[in-house]
């Protein structure tokens, strides 16, 4: 069971996150009867932001993570990565194949906007490459335009812009 609050009328309400079926936007609060915005991300591990919308997901496995900050066109959500390639993007009706879908009203961000290649280190830990996805609006990193063909080594607290969007990589 999760806490929620309706960001409408503030009831607190305790949802059974494992009856929530996948792929639904939102559930209607009980109270006020309006929508409350959530978002699915493959295993569940739930939080709430400030806006009210109930993210869900996926468990750190060491490997990093990707941190949503808050603003205007975007909720707080947190990624974590997984070894291999994974795609970022703006979450879209018609499903992309992106491997980290980021639940957006900003239009500046591509649905398939970068890629970041998690390898072994034999030495231990991991190695983080990130790669433009040909995206129109461009990715930048630590205030740097990333050119296309270009791939950086990500280091812990790295921030990453996507159109409007901030992301703080964390190790």
């Amino acid at each position: 069971m999760i806490s929620v609050k309706c960001p409408h009328c503030k009831v607190g309400l305790k949802v059974d996150e494992t009856r929530i079926p996948e792929g639904i936007l939102s559930f209607k609060c009980p109270k006020c009867k309006k929508d409350i915005p959530i978002s699915f991300i493959e295993q569940k591990l739930e939080e709430q932001n400030s806006a009210g919308t109930v993210v869900v997901v996926q468990k750190s496995q060491g490997i990093g993570k990707l941190i949503v900050i808050e603003n205007e066109y975007t909720p707080y959500q947190e990624f974590p990565l997984q070894e291999g390639e994974n795609t970022v993007g703006r979450k879209a009706k018609n499903r992309t194949a992106v491997s980290i879908c980021i639940q957006t009203g900003d239009k500046t961000m591509s649905r398939s906007h970068l890629k970041i290649e998690v390898k072994k280190n034999p030495k231990g830990g991991y190695f983080h490459y990130l790669s433009d996805n040909k995206s129109i609006n461009h990715t930048l990193y630590n205030g740097k335009n990333i050119e296309s063909g270009d791939v950086v080594v990500l280091k812990d607290n790295d921030e990453l812009i996507l159109g409007q969007t901030t992301i703080r990589f964390n190790e």
